[in-house]
């Protein structure tokens, strides 16, 4: 049985150590994490990028593996990148947004 901290709250604190390295905001907060599944120890996020030929998309995504691979009971994760729907700046966190000085 998997412990009961592998929630989908401990998957998106970990995934908000991970930064576009485009822009000082982390992917959580960028609004680029569209969901995550959790089973039996298997984690699958769809997360997407600001733009479809964004060059650090797989940097982004590996970091992203690597930060989730780091909590217990982590047997493996998958993380798809998907474009549908296209990421758009209202999906920014209020937070980000003051960061980034966007009303």
């Amino acid at each position: 049985m998997a412990d009961k901290t592998l929630t989908k709250d401990a998957i998106f604190n970990q995934l908000k150590q991970v930064f576009d390295p485009e822009i000082p905001i982390n992917i959580v907060d960028l609004g680029l994490v569209y969901g995550v599944d959790i089973k039996d120890g298997s984690v699958d996020v769809q997360m997407t990028l600001t733009s479809p030929g964004c060059s650090v998309g797989p940097y982004i995504a590996q970091q992203a593996e690597w930060a989730i691979s780091e909590l217990d009971d982590v047997q493996d994760v998958n993380v798809e990148l998907v474009f549908d729907p296209p990421w758009s700046p209202d999906k920014v966190s209020e937070d980000a947004k003051t960061q980034l000085g966007i009303d």
